[in-house]
């Protein structure tokens, strides 16, 4: 790690001199603040700002008028020969083709015989590359630190010996982690950092006070999660799951020293030095938060150091509505932890509680939400029994969000819930959040659950779709002008040898076992997490052979 690639306040980085140096464009779909409040993009940044052969620059999409151009010369994208595409999140793709279209791009790789290159990474373009093939000259599937560097340096000695677009794909196509759609050998298999731990843990190189979580340093504590749920694609595209090492992280804060450390991972209560840690910022003055943590992972010591911290907010996970569903997710929860989590957080002063909940299960009924009903009593009940001064109060936010079936996970293959079934769960449990003083409901919007799903599992002809949304208005008018079935998409259930589009891409677990995970979740079976000995003694899911072949 270098401190010099830490931009503390108003600090920028200076555009590069081009001589020599391969000119990028980095280009994310997002408002800055709210892209640096965002940790992959910054991963890629600070891998092509230490190479000395590259000179990157920056362009945040959102919030700008007129033509994009980048944040450290104002240049124009057009005019760079490769433009690195971060992609996170499904509806990115339409941010993306407005910018093209606005800096003078040619959407479809066929309309661009010579440069720019774009090249696409994130999570998007290792679950499912097939909506955005048409616009992408090459993807790169997997961990940044697994190979980009490399990648990058072909990229620059072709540019350098004057080589075009076409010269780069070709000496870069057989590269592992990348796919290049019509010269890439299929399926391509996503490239993972080598160790048992999370050796080089993403961190943040710009602390802003104009981000959304301001003067925060964002560091990785780990990578993947063991518990495998079945609805969640970190738990299966991120395999094995690594931890950082306490030497680690504590060496990325004292180099950073960052006002404050938002601690970014799954499972975070599984760190065996997760309390060392917190103390250890704690006693440096330094300011901490937490994403999510399980609920069977609250301890009187943790309440102890968030409180004497300043953590006032705490985040637990129930999502399924009832005790048959989470065992369909294979989500390993008890109701009685959670309710101690709930005791403990009333008594450590906590006055905030956030829980989440998915609605639109394969399978579900009213039983499992009339369930869930008395499971919030219980939750009250709780809460106001162990409050320990009647002055002080804890809300309670739960929060809905819609089940989108993801590629690379058991309900790959699931149909979805319509929006007016996904809208009934909704108002069922708006209702019965009513008797109780302090509740407040954040529900998902069935439309956008449901456009998501549409991109997430969509074959190349999506991209249609996403083209009207970028030239006609949004994507309520783009549905009145495709051709395509969304219901095709959404709606039916896909059989075990149906071709999927991401099919393209081996993530590392077999089709086998995801299949064998979906009939067990039409079952509401539950199964085991993944074993803390490593992949060697599980060989469950295919990740020993995939490792094995990999190293």
């Amino acid at each position: 790690m270098r401190k010099s690639r830490i931009y503390h306040g108003d600090r920028e980085p200076s555009p590069r001199e081009t001589g020599g140096r391969l000119p990028t464009a980095l280009i994310i779909p997002m408002e800055r603040r709210v892209a640096l409040s965002t940790l992959g993009w910054q991963a890629v940044y600070r891998q092509l700002a230490e190479n000395p052969g590259m000179a990157p620059e920056r362009c945040f999409t959102l919030g700008r008028d007129g033509e994009p151009t980048t944040m450290e010369s104002g240049t124009p994208l057009s005019r760079f020969p490769v433009l690195a595409l971060s992609v996170n999140f499904e509806e990115d793709l339409l941010h993306l083709l407005r910018t093209l279209e606005a800096s003078g791009v040619p959407s479809r790789r066929e309309e661009r015989p010579d440069y720019p290159l774009i090249m696409v990474g994130g999570p998007l373009a290792f679950m499912n590359p097939a909506p955005l093939a048409p616009m992408t000259d090459c993807f790169f599937v997997g961990e940044a630190e697994a190979g980009l560097a490399d990648v990058f340096s072909k990229f620059r000695e072709v540019w350098l010996q004057g080589g075009d677009k076409n010269a780069m794909l070709d000496a870069v196509a057989a590269m592992p982690g990348i796919y290049a759609p019509g010269r890439s050998a299929v399926p391509v298999r996503r490239v993972i950092a080598p160790g048992a731990s999370l050796n080089d843990p993403a961190w943040s190189c710009f602390i802003s006070p104009d981000a959304v979580f301001r003067d925060t340093l964002l560091l990785e504590a780990n990578r993947g999660c063991p518990y495998a749920c079945r609805f969640c694609a970190a738990g299966y595209v991120y395999r094995p799951p690594r931890q950082a090492s306490l030497e680690e992280l504590q060496a990325v804060v004292e180099q950073a020293e960052p006002p404050k450390v938002g601690l970014v991972g799954t499972a975070l209560t599984d760190l065996p030095h997760l309390l060392p840690f917190l103390n250890w910022l704690r006693q440096r003055g330094t300011k901490f938060s937490l994403s999510s943590v399980r609920a069977d992972g609250v301890t009187e010591e943790l309440l102890t150091i968030l409180r004497q911290s300043g953590v006032r907010t705490v985040t637990l996970a129930l999502e399924g509505p009832s005790r048959r569903l989470r065992d369909q997710a294979s989500k390993k929860l008890k109701e009685e932890d959670f309710l101690r989590a709930v005791a403990l957080c009333a008594r450590h002063g906590v006055n905030h509680l956030k829980t989440y909940c998915i609605v639109g299960w394969p399978g579900e009924t009213d039983a499992d939400y009339e369930e869930l009903g008395g499971f919030l009593g219980e939750i009250a009940r709780t809460r106001d029994e162990n409050l320990k001064r009647q002055k002080e109060f804890m809300r309670v936010t739960l929060g809905t969000s819609c089940l989108v079936p993801k590629p690379h996970t058991p309900f790959q293959w699931m149909a979805m819930a319509s929006a007016e079934e996904l809208d009934r769960r909704q108002h069922m449990i708006r209702e019965m959040l009513k008797p109780y003083k302090g509740f407040r409901l954040e529900a998902d919007k069935p439309f956008q659950a449901r456009l998501q799903g549409l991109l997430a599992r969509g074959g190349e002809s999506i991209f249609d779709f996403v083209e009207l949304a970028a030239r006609h208005g949004g994507w309520k008018k783009a549905l009145k002008r495709w051709q395509g079935d969304p219901a095709h998409e959404l709606d039916r259930e896909r059989s075990r040898d149906e071709a999927l589009p991401w099919d393209v891409i081996d993530v590392g677990v077999t089709k086998e076992h995801l299949w064998q995970e979906w009939e067990r979740a039409k079952r509401f079976q539950p199964s085991p997490k993944c074993v803390e000995s490593g992949c060697d003694q599980c060989r469950r899911c295919g990740m020993d052979c995939f490792l094995r072949e990999q190293s």
